[in-house]
């Protein structure tokens, strides 16, 4: 029911008491009473002992923060620039180099198990967790049934709830030690309840999957599965900076256009730091930032990588982190720090009008991922304009006119 402000004047004080009670905390504990009830009947259908449930429930109650984190949506997207520059620090670099030191054997050890890079590992930690630093500290069974009853993402709580419960039920962890970010993602590497069920392995043999403790080794074996299950391939590149030649085809450059090294070379694409690019297979020129920035050639890892987290600046970051760690310097074309990145309305705004003139971007959500730079390349060429693929404000007023 919708109440305007003239309807509110005429409205009866029993019904205004009743709109008072709804929105005040102690309704909404009342609710989420009701719904815990109704999804114990749920979870006990799903194989969840009474038991393990009413231990994991112990003293929940519904979250504010949880909630609050839930609906912040910040109005501007961060340049890639920006993200790099918090992900990949110097600070950071000097961790994980000091991390991939003290930590040498256990990770050779896993590299071996594994067959994933140690400085991948690493720089996976780095970037989720600020090496064990920050890995949350939220009662994951609070925050999870918090999103589960009040959450944009209620699907994604319920089914995370669940698989967090049976990870108690496996007896990996107690509810109390259960600890994780505001979205549920837990320990030294940031699982999800989901990946953890799937993904988490016993590294150290004492009979638990232990991601939340301070020995790091079952959260490091444990990123190290989840990336070899899903192809990692042992000492090939992420990617490569390389530079285009004069009157290169930016028609060429688009993710979804991989290529042989050959092709690439016949372009004249060349290694930032000079020479022909190295043969890992089929390659995808990124330009992240549009033209006269930095390019990279993608590799099959970068895919990978790509599967723990799709955002193409974590990808990105996590890449180009543990080349740092492993001795590696900056990136050698400095970026365009001066371009203007579009808000996440007018990224919507942009994405609806490319699709309305037929260059669908699959939704409107404010993000300029990778099918709306497929979306903004095809535009491009439509036009005559180098198709450099990004979102840009000269991009947006075009399309308005």
């Amino acid at each position: 029911m919708l109440i305007t402000f003239k309807s509110f004047l005429r409205t009866p004080l029993h019904i205004l008491a009743i709109f008072a009670l709804w929105a005040s905390p102690v309704f909404a504990q009342s609710g989420f009473d009701l719904w815990r009830d109704a999804f114990r009947v749920s979870a006990l259908s799903q194989g969840i002992s009474a038991a393990t449930f009413d231990r994991a429930f112990q003293g929940v109650t519904l979250n504010d923060a949880v909630i609050e984190h839930d609906r912040y949506q910040p109005e501007f997207n961060k340049p890639i620039w920006e993200y790099l520059d918090s992900a990949v620090s110097e600070r950071r670099v000097t961790d994980g180099r000091r991390a991939l030191r003290r930590n040498r054997r256990m990770l050779r050890q896993i590299e071996a198990r594994y067959g994933v890079d140690a400085s991948i590992l690493v720089a996976i930690w780095g970037i989720e967790s600020n090496f064990g630093q920050n890995r949350g500290s939220f009662n994951t069974i609070e925050a999870l049934a918090t999103l589960a009853y009040d959450g944009r993402r209620q699907r994604y709580g319920e089914s995370q709830l669940i698989a967090a419960l049976k990870i108690l039920q496996n007896g990996d962890v107690q509810a109390r030690d259960m600890l994780g970010s505001w979205a549920g993602a837990m320990g030294h590497t940031q699982f999800i309840p989901t990946s953890f069920r799937s993904f988490a392995v016993d590294y150290d043999g004492d009979g638990r999957r232990n991601v939340w403790g301070d020995d790091p080794g079952d959260a490091l074996a444990s990123a190290a599965n989840y990336l070899a299950r899903n192809g990692w391939r042992h000492g090939e590149p992420w990617g490569v900076e390389v530079v285009l030649p004069r009157g290169f085809s930016y028609a060429l450059a688009d993710v979804t256009n991989r290529q042989s090294a050959a092709f690439w070379n016949a372009q004249g694409v060349r290694l930032a730091g000079g020479g022909r690019l190295p043969d890992y297979g089929n390659a995808a020129l990124l330009l992240p930032a549009g033209a006269g920035n930095p390019v990279f050639a993608v590799f099959h890892n970068f895919k990978v990588i790509q599967r723990y987290n799709n955002a193409v600046s974590y990808a990105m970051s996590v890449g180009h982190l543990s080349d740092r760690i492993a001795g590696g310097g900056p990136f050698r074309v400095p970026w365009a720090r001066d371009s203007v990145d579009l808000t996440l309305t007018q990224t919507a705004e942009l994405q609806r009008l490319l699709t309305a003139k037929g260059f669908s971007t699959h939704g409107v959500d404010g993000v300029a991922g990778a099918k709306t730079r497929t979306a903004i390349i095809a535009y491009q060429r439509s036009i005559g304009v180098e198709p450099d693929g990004f979102a840009s404000l000269a991009l947006l007023e075009r399309l308005r006119h």
